[in-house]
């Protein structure tokens, strides 16, 4: 039973015995009043009154002792014990891979500052949340190469990931592709949980492998992978450099949603379809709560017997009662 921070008690049960010390009191009380009588005068002129003294007023004095030791005793029958405990984890971490599209439509700019910046810095606050997972990044557009391999110093794959720019590789969206570069990272692993976060704006029209194919290699080697659709809903501005300087044009947004939901539900993920900021936020925190790390938890507890100090304070405490009984409030004390 644990009564005070960081003190337990083996055999609280010992507390009853409090209740005895309301019975002794009483009991000291009745006997002093049948011990001693009282004579009311009306004035004590004529009397020698004697000199005072100091012991008739410390006859109280063994009961507050033996009431002391009384308390003492019943602490350490109690058996107080400090309870130290402290606890070790093992974390069984999740391995990642963000597949990136860098292709030329991620600078529409119905996200700020544009899809490709807002995708980064999102990824990076997801990143940020984990730091016992191990993560990678690929990036693709019309094909896919590995910007970062799996690591659990994040620190190299944020800046990493803020190096990424539109124009890396020759443009198009090889989504197959960057697929299956994100599943070739994992199939190594031995982590009981391996996850791709594949975010693309557009439709699959670069690259020799399908993105079904490359799908069903993602299950063969027990990869789950979240897709994300990025852009809104009918067109987008884009940038375009023309001899006046930067134009805008309106660009039709094709998300290949019909893809990217069977290749979540081949691999057991889920689709998701962010069309503004603030939803590719939530759908990163949608995944960081469906993939949390196991944490195996082992306790340990040591105490440590208190009982003695208060064993000995209750016999030091009857000892001083029994001197003082027997030397100079011989006779004072009841």
């Amino acid at each position: 039973m644990e009564l005070l921070n960081g003190i337990e008690f083996a055999y609280p049960q010992f507390f009853w015995l409090f209740l005895v010390i309301p019975l002794m009191i009483a009991w000291y009380i009745s006997q002093e009043q049948q011990l001693y009588g009282h004579l009311n005068l009306s004035t004590t002129r004529g009397f020698n009154l004697p000199v005072k003294s100091i012991i008739p007023k410390l006859r109280h004095l063994g009961i507050i002792l033996r009431t002391l030791a009384l308390t003492a005793l019943i602490i350490a029958l109690a058996r107080p014990q400090s309870a130290l405990s402290w606890q070790n984890t093992t974390t069984e971490g999740i391995d990642i891979m963000i597949a990136s599209d860098i292709s030329g439509s991620m600078l529409a700019e119905d996200f700020l500052p544009n899809r490709l910046e807002a995708g980064k810095n999102i990824a990076i606050d997801f990143i940020k949340n984990r730091p016992d997972d191990r993560i990678g990044l690929v990036i693709f557009s019309g094909e896919s190469f590995t910007q970062c391999p799996l690591t659990i110093d994040h620190d190299v794959l944020i800046n990493l990931y803020k190096d990424i720019k539109y124009g890396m590789i020759d443009d198009g969206t090889a989504i197959g592709m960057g697929l299956a570069t994100a599943v070739n990272r994992l199939k190594g692993s031995e982590a009981k949980s391996r996850v791709v976060i594949l975010l693309t704006d557009g439709s699959n029209n670069m690259g020799s492998i399908p993105p079904l194919t490359a799908a069903e290699i993602a299950k063969q080697f027990n990869v789950r992978v979240y897709t994300v659709g990025i852009g809104t809903h009918g067109s987008a501005p884009y940038p375009v450099q023309t001899a006046q300087g930067i134009q805008y044009q309106m660009m039709p947004v094709d998300v290949d949603e019909t893809t990217l939901t069977k290749i979540a539900n081949i691999t057991g993920g889920k689709y998701f379809r962010a069309t503004d900021n603030d939803k590719l936020k939530h759908i990163y925190q949608q995944i960081d709560k469906l993939e949390k790390a196991k944490i195996d938890v082992t306790q340990y507890h040591k105490k440590t017997e208190l009982f003695l100090p208060f064993a000995l304070a209750a016999l030091l405490l009857l000892l001083l009662e029994f001197g003082l009984k027997n030397t100079i409030l011989k006779g004072a004390l009841t």
